[in-house]
C-alpha cells in the first residue's frame, strides 16, 4: 500500500508531466497555426466554437447570464446571442497565433485588420506624448488581447496585467512573442498591486481587464442586479490621482477590428476630494455594460459573473 505522502508526491509528477506534454503540443499547434492563412484559420475557428460550444455546459452558463442581463429578449434571441459569442471566441482562439502580426508598428493606423478612427488616434497620441501615466480598462470584448497591441503601435510605455498559464511552456511562449509588442506583463498574484504601482510611478500605462466576477471585490450593479467586481484600478487612481480610460476592440466583418479608447473618464470623489474606490468601480461597470448592450454578441458570457447570493434587485 502506497501512503497518502506518496500518492501525493506521484499525483504531482503525473500532473507536471501532463502539462509538459499539453504544454508542448500546444506550443507546436500555436506554430502551426502561424504558418497557415490567417482568415482560414480564424474562420475555422469560429465554425468550430459556434458548432460544439453550444453542447458544452459552459453554454448554460452564458443563457442563464443572457436571461438574466435581457430578460426582454426570447429564447430564440438568447440563441443567436450565443451562437455570436461562440463563435468570437473561437475566433480569438485562433487569433492568439498570430496577435503578433496584427499591426505593424512603424505605420500606426494603416494596419488593414485593425481601424484607428481619428479621435481614437489623437487620443493615443495624446497620451503617448502627454509624459503622464494613465489607468487603462477593458474587459472581454471582441478580441481583448489587441487593445495592448494597439497601445504600443502608437509608442505607449505599458504595462499589462495578466493572468498566467498554468501550463509553463504556453506561458514562455507567451511571453516571448508578447512581451515586445504589449510592453511590461504582469501576471496576477499577491505582488501585482505593488508592481503595477512602481509602473505608474514610472510613469507607465497600467492597462487590465476589469469585467469578471471578483469575490474580494466591491458591490456594483451589472445590468441591473449586484454583483462583484476588482477595485483595483479605482484603488490605483486613488493613490496616484492620474487619468482615467476605457479602451475596447470592436469585431468588424472580414476579421477586422475598430479601435476605440474613451475620453478621461472623471471618478467619483468623496466629501474631501478623495477618489471614492466604490463608486469609481461603478462607474467603470457601467461604461463596459453599455459596450456589452451595443454588441453582445461579442462579450465573453460564459463565466459566472452573477453569483446566487448576488441575485437580488438592485
Amino acid at each position: 500500500m502506497l501512503s497518502i505522502r506518496t500518492k501525493l508526491r506521484l499525483r504531482r509528477v503525473i500532473k507536471t508531466a501532463g502539462n509538459g506534454v499539453a504544454g508542448t503540443l500546444a506550443v507546436a499547434l500555436l506554430r502551426l497555426i502561424r504558418l497557415a492563412d490567417p482568415d482560414r484559420m480564424v474562420n475555422f475557428g469560429g465554425w468550430l466554437l459556434r458548432t460544439i460550444g453550444p453542447r458544452l455546459k459552459e453554454n448554460r452558463i452564458g443563457r442563464d447570464n443572457l436571461k438574466r442581463a435581457f430578460p426582454e429578449k426570447s429564447d430564440s434571441e438568447i440563441d443567436i446571442i450565443l451562437r455570436g459569442v461562440w463563435d468570437n471566441l473561437g475566433r480569438v482562439g485562433a487569433e492568439f497565433a498570430q496577435l503578433d502580426r496584427m499591426l505593424d508598428t512603424s505605420r500606426p493606423g494603416q494596419d488593414e485588420r485593425i481601424e484607428f478612427p481619428a479621435e481614437t488616434s489623437a487620443r493615443f497620441s495624446e497620451l503617448a506624448q502627454d509624459g503622464k501615466p494613465a489607468l487603462i480598462f477593458s474587459a472581454h470584448t471582441a478580441n481583448w488581447e489587441l487593445p495592448a497591441i494597439c497601445a504600443a503601435t502608437y509608442g505607449l510605455d505599458s504595462a499589462v496585467l495578466y493572468r498566467r498559464p498554468n501550463i509553463a511552456a504556453i506561458d514562455r511562449w507567451l511571453t516571448e512573442t508578447r512581451a515586445a509588442n504589449m510592453g511590461v506583463l504582469i501576471s496576477t498574484g499577491l505582488d501585482a498591486p505593488i508592481k503595477l504601482a512602481d509602473a505608474l510611478k514610472r510613469g507607465l500605462h497600467v492597462g487590465m481587464l476589469v469585467d469578471q466576477y471578483f469575490v474580494r471585490g466591491v458591490e456594483v450593479t451589472f445590468f441591473g442586479q449586484r454583483t462583484m467586481a476588482n477595485p483595483l484600478l479605482a484603488r490605483l487612481a486613488q493613490h496616484f490621482d492620474c487619468p482615467i480610460h476605457g479602451t475596447r476592440m470592436i469585431r468588424l466583418p472580414g476579421n477586422r477590428f475598430r479601435a476605440e479608447i474613451s475620453p478621461a473618464i472623471e471618478p467619483a470623489r468623496d466629501a474631501q476630494g478623495k477618489v471614492d474606490i466604490a463608486a469609481t468601480t461603478q462607474i467603470i461597470m457601467t461604461t463596459i455594460e453599455g459596450w456589452v448592450r451595443e454588441y453582445p454578441e461579442q462579450w465573453l458570457w460564459l463565466h459566472r459573473r452573477w453569483r446566487p447570493e448576488d441575485h437580488r434587485p438592485a
